[in-house]
This record gives C-alpha cells, structure tokens and sequence, in this order.
C-alpha cells in the first residue's frame, strides 16, 4: 500500500465532501495483483515492449482510447485506437505507424484528442533523434470524426519545427477562454511552444502550421541557459481570477503562468528551490487552483503536494516547502497522474495503477491500486523507470485507463466511483477534460 508523509501541519481548507477510505486488503502478492476494490474491465496486450501515453475519449457514444506507440524496443512508432464498444471485449480497431519506421530513431511519446467545428481529431507527438528522418515533427493531426470505420481515420497535417528539432515529449491541449483549441507543447527550446490547431485545421496564409505557432511561454528562472525548458504542462481556467493559467514543470522546478493574453504570457507563482527537486515533471493543480501535485522523474522521488495559498494571497511569490508528499513505495518512483479532485490517478511505473486520495491534503492516504506489471511479459525488475506509462480517467462514468509499457491497454473500474464532476465535491468542473462546447469559464 502506499505511504503518506505528514506535513509540518498548518492551517488548510479541505475542499468538497470527505469520502470515507476504500478497503484495501492486504499488499500484492502474486496471487492478488490488486485491492479488492478494483474490478479488471479489459485487458489488450500490444506487443513488444513500446508503449507510451494514453487518452480516452470522454464522449461514451464514441468509445475509443488512443495509444501512443514508441521505440523503446521494435519499430512501433506510430498510435493504437481500442475499441471500447463492448468494454470487457475491448480490441485493437486501428494501428498506425509512421512510413520508414525502421529509419527513424525515437517514437510517439503523447497523445491527445480535441473537437474543432464538428469533427474530432486526435494529436500525436513525436520525438525523433537527428540521424534519421523527421527530427522537426513535432506532432501529427489526425481526424478521426467517422470511428469506427478505421478506414476514415485520415492525416490532416503535420507541425513541424525546424528552429528545435527533437520533438515534442509532452502535449496538452486548452479551449483557452478567447474560444481557440490551443496545443501547448515541450521543445528543445527554452520555453513551451503553443500552436493554434484551429488554424493547422483550416489552414492560415501560406505557410501552414508554421503560422500557427502563436505563442511562447518562457520557463521562469533567472539567466539565459540554453538548457532551460518544460517536461510536462497542464493548463487550466483559475475561476478566481477568470484567467487562463499554465502550470509547467522544467528547468529549477514549476512555474505558474498567466496566458491569457497569449502575446504576454506573466509568471504569477514559481515553485523553486524545492529541496530534492531540480527539474519538474508532470505538474498538475486542483480544481481551484489552490493545491498542486508535483513530479520529479528520479528513483525514491514522491509526488509532493503544495497549498499555493500564500502566494495567491500575496504574501509570497515562491513556494518551496511541499505540505505532504506521497509514494506507492518508497524504492520506486511515480510517474503520470490524472486529478479528479480529491482523488489522484498515478501510473505508477512498477507499481502500476495507484490511487489516492486528497480529502485531507496535508495526508494522502491511498485508496486502490492494481499491477500491471507483469514479468511473464518480460519486464526487467532491475528498471524502475519501467512498466505503468501514462493513465486516463472518463468523467461520463468513472472508467480507468492506463497504459503499461510492457503489458499494454488495461481498463479498470473502482467501486464507489462512477464518474466525476466538480459539482459533486464542491469545487470547479475544471479538470484535463475540455469542454469543447462552451470553453473552459463556468
């Protein structure tokens, strides 16, 4: 089971309705890969050991999730679609990969999926080394609007950047309150690139994608290395103040940005000098902004918890000193996660799914968690940056996904949880889920 560590204590709010923890049951053991309150809804292994991120789609009458395929061992560089139709019988319904995939050195990191006038695309990132083809793709866009009929599934551009070639490794995608679908990206750039993918969509002046590059955020650290840049990046609408706010993870540690004006993106709260932290990873808040998950990616590293509150009181400017901090195993390291405020979905490398909650954010207590590990797959238990990838959560009705490098799709259900809302827990709709239809604002 998971292990809370206690904050030096303070005052706090907690925020919506206190849920009572879930039965755990006893620890793994290798005729019990999961607590009791976790249901296996479907099992597909990929093959080879070439599994990246994964996205759902929130919609239930379009069942799919997306799976992005890297080269960590083979030439699986390119996106699954699974077919979620008949959950318990979920399928491969289409596989894509690159052209010369054999040529290329890297893969598919990231996926995710946004609506634009009717029609549903899904953007896949790429990171490719130079010494092979396409070391300045960065992502490519494919509409996927008429699933399941895989032969629909059609390329509609690729966003290329020659100025830093090496790719995106992570995307996020944002209906900003100005009413455009903005990607964010990483870059071998000292700062995350923002495209409009309504203009990749329909296209602008001659140029194309190139056009569609509308904005930058800088990484918010004194001096001028050219090794500054972001891991991973959420961005959210902050109801309090009624901006657009970008929380990045890179270079020293997290950064808050006020991108609401996109021509002048404003740091408002950095998150640095973090005693074991030198680089951030995934960085994610909760719904009112007040609280933030935070990953570093090294061995024995916990995802800590920090209360903004201070520094959006004014009082401060940067916070350093995290209120909790949590990990499924001490020896190991989480890896992605997913809020849905006050639960938090890890994909948990070699501890597979884990989940925990923040009724309480000063003691995060674990509540479920399964193993997707498996060795008879393969896995190198001497790797600790191995197995459980990325993980997805379908507000609709409370379906789990994850990805598993070794082991491939898994979905899960967890008892009591058959969906999420904001409004249910006392706090903003707001989490990665967007509202396609009227924009992140409540």
């Amino acid at each position: 089971m998971g292990r809370a560590f206690s904050s030096l204590g303070g005052a706090h709010v907690v925020v919506g309705i206190i849920l009572a923890p879930l039965c755990l049951g006893a620890q793994w053991t290798a005729d019990r890969r999961g607590s009791d309150n976790i249901e296996v809804i479907a099992h597909v292994p990929l093959g080879g050991d070439s599994v990246a991120d994964i996205e759902i789609e929130q919609n239930l009458d379009r069942p799919y999730a997306y799976v992005s395929r890297d080269a960590f061992g083979g030439n699986e560089r390119g996106m699954d679609i699974i077919d979620l139709r008949d959950p318990r019988n979920a399928s491969v319904l289409y596989r894509w990969r690159i052209e010369d995939a054999d040529l290329h050195q890297g893969g598919g990191l990231d996926v995710k999926l946004f609506e634009w006038n009717d029609r549903h695309y899904v953007v896949q990132s790429f990171q490719f080394r130079q010494g092979g083809p396409n070391a300045d793709l960065g992502a490519i866009v494919f509409d996927v609007t008429d699933l399941p009929d895989a032969s629909t599934v059609r390329e509609v551009g690729r966003i290329r950047v020659p100025d830093h070639p090496g790719g995106f490794h992570n995307i996020f995608i944002y209906k900003h309150t100005n009413g455009r679908v903005l990607l964010f990206t990483t870059a071998s750039a000292p700062n995350a690139l923002v495209f409009d993918l309504g203009y990749i969509i329909d296209g602008v002046g001659g140029e194309g994608e190139r056009d569609a590059l509308v904005a930058r955020v800088p990484v918010g650290m004194p001096g001028e290395s050219i090794l500054r840049g972001y891991h991973d990046m959420f961005v959210g609408y902050h109801p309090n103040t009624d901006q657009d706010r970008f929380y990045g993870g890179g270079t020293g540690g997290y950064y808050i940005y006020d991108v609401t004006d996109l021509e002048n993106p404003t740091l408002r709260i950095s998150l640095t000098g973090i005693s074991g932290v030198q680089r951030g990873h995934t960085f994610t808040p909760s719904p009112d902004g007040r609280y933030v998950i935070a990953e570093t990616e090294y061995r024995y590293a916990p995802l800590r918890i920090f209360d903004l509150q201070p520094a959006l009181d004014g009082e401060v400017e940067n916070v350093r000193e995290p209120i909790a901090a949590w990990t499924a195993d001490w020896r190991h390291l989480a890896h992605n996660h997913e809020v849905r405020w006050p639960f938090v979905f890890v994909s948990g490398y070699v501890d597979g799914l884990q989940v925990f909650t923040l009724a309480d954010p000063h003691n995060p207590q674990t509540i479920a968690w399964y193993d997707t590990y498996l060795p008879e797959v393969g896995a190198d238990n001497s790797r600790i940056m191995w197995g459980a990838f990325g993980v997805d959560v379908r507000n609709e009705d409370g379906l789990i996904v994850l990805s598993d490098a070794y082991s491939g799709f898994w979905a899960f259900r967890m008892e009591g949880f058959n969906g999420w809302t904001g409004d249910d827990w006392g706090v903003p709709d707001i989490s990665s889920v967007q509202k396609w239809d009227r924009g992140p604002a409540q």
